[in-house]
């Protein structure tokens, strides 16, 4: 049995970010947005989606850090676009619990942006404890751990052009070279087909 399995193909995930982006040229015509990518998952997504956006549009991130046993989050690194009287759409590689995008949201709002907006590639809605409004949403997804296009593990595999499933969690965290070896190389991680 394989440790990882493809969930979403990189053909797959371009045709929806292209849909996406589509809804997203059509809700924001004739206004000249702020992309805000949450750092560092959203990266792979938002230049994927900007590509396919006017050229009218500023691209920013920002970096949230969570810690202690309340998980209390906190911005790390800020946006440095101001966003007051503009329209946002904060970009999020991944939302689940929506705690950390319910702290995000209410902190931006108090920023007086003309309109908030999300943007999310993956929607894991089953692990939902705080209902956030997700306008624009590629994929939902069940509990599985997922690497590729953003997500990681310890920060590797975010390069990976789709998305992978691990599907023995246990295994994988033995050691994660030898279980992706045959899928991705010599664990180089590079995808080898």
């Amino acid at each position: 049995m394989s440790v990882i399995a493809q969930a979403v193909s990189a053909q797959t995930l371009q045709s929806r970010v292209a849909e996406m982006a589509a809804s997203i040229r059509a809700d924001f015509e004739g206004r000249e947005p702020v992309l805000l990518g949450v750092l560092q998952g959203a990266v792979p997504f938002l230049a994927d989606l900007s590509r396919r956006l006017s050229p009218q549009i500023d691209v920013d991130f920002l970096s949230l850090t969570r810690f202690g046993s309340e998980g209390r989050v906190t911005i790390s690194v800020d946006t440095a676009t101001p966003i007051s009287g503009r329209h946002v759409l904060v970009v999020e590689d991944i939302v689940d619990t929506g705690l950390t995008l319910a702290y995000l949201l209410s902190l931006l709002e108090t920023r007086g942006p003309a309109s908030l907006t999300t943007a999310t590639l993956l929607d894991k809605r089953s692990q939902r404890i705080v209902d956030v409004p997700l306008r624009y949403r590629g994929f939902e997804v069940g509990d599985e751990f997922l690497l590729g296009y953003g997500l990681d593990w310890e920060g590797r595999y975010r390069n990976l052009p789709s998305l992978w499933a691990v599907i023995d969690l246990a295994a994988f965290r033995q050691d994660p070279a030898a279980a992706t070896r045959g899928v991705f190389g010599d664990g180089d991680d590079k995808v080898s087909a």
